[in-house]
């Protein structure tokens, strides 16, 4: 992705891409409704996210739209100095923790999928540590 067209300073790149993800997943690839590049304020150590986005509805009775359910997955910017290296961690340890938490979410009860689910990995020091959300 261009500089131009990516829409972050010139000091945050993100550290996966989309074809990184996508290698990760396999045929998981197609249970993700949304794969978001973050370009907001910064994220603090929150580097990856992925959620689930269970077909329960919202408001009065009215439920999810069938195309939204399915796993949203959100890369965080990082310094640009710092890409390289979180790119390799995150490849070599949070994609395939990746993988297998949409694996055992794809292969779970019906109860845990009719809720919304979290999880995240932070980079600190280096190290990345995974996080459940709610």
């Amino acid at each position: 992705m261009s500089a131009r067209n990516r829409r972050l300073p010139r000091h945050r790149a993100w550290p996966l891409t989309t074809t990184d993800i996508s290698e990760s997943l396999g045929p998981f690839m197609t249970r993700v409704t949304d794969l978001a590049f973050l370009t907001g304020h910064d994220s603090g150590t929150l580097v990856l996210g992925v959620e689930w986005i269970a077909p329960n509805p919202r408001n009065y009775g009215r439920g999810v739209h069938p195309d939204m359910v399915g796993f949203r997955i959100d890369v965080h910017p990082v310094d640009a100095t710092e890409r390289a290296a979180i790119r390799a961690v995150l490849r070599a340890q949070a994609l395939p923790e990746l993988r297998a938490w949409i694996t055992r979410a794809t292969d779970a009860a019906e109860t845990w999928r009719m809720t919304d689910h979290q999880h995240y990995w932070r980079m600190a020091d280096g190290r990345c540590t995974a996080a459940p959300g709610r």
